[in-house]
């Protein structure tokens, strides 16, 4: 089946598909999107990957199978690729660690899924909450 949309994840609900119940990880599972993300927030997530366990309720060995599982569904994007757009993300953005998501957005003419509400105050980049995303979708 042919991919019809693309979005950027950001930590944040990166963190939440790890949870089998949450609204993101059903969505995940039923959106045919490509999926993106800076592949910083690999590192992000091995920083945080025992709270993230710990609230996922999975055994160590689901939580692995889920990560691989959710990772192979996720491009993840080298700074190289998005960071000649960074110095304008860096001017929308009110949190700079935000910018690497506005600035492959920029790129890659897409928006991101975050909960984030600061993120989403910005006016030059569509941010779609899960709550936004299952509005669309149902």
């Amino acid at each position: 089946m042919e991919k019809t949309s693309s979005i950027i994840l950001d930590n944040n609900i990166l963190f939440s598909l790890m949870k089998l119940n949450s609204w993101a990880s059903k969505l995940f599972s039923l959106l045919n999107f490509n999926f993106f993300a800076p592949r910083f927030i690999l590192y992000e997530f091995k920083k945080y990957e025992d709270e993230c366990l710990r609230k996922s309720g999975l055994s160590k060995k689901n939580f692995r199978l889920r990560k691989k599982e959710i990772f192979s569904k996720i491009e993840f994007v080298n700074f190289y690729e998005y960071k000649g757009f960074l110095i304008k993300a860096m001017k929308i953005s009110l949190d700079p660690d935000d910018a690497p998501y506005l600035a492959l957005a920029l790129k890659l003419q897409v928006p991101i899924w975050s909960n984030d509400k600061q993120l989403k105050n910005q006016e030059k980049i569509s941010v779609l909450s899960t709550k936004d995303i299952i509005e669309l979708v149902f």
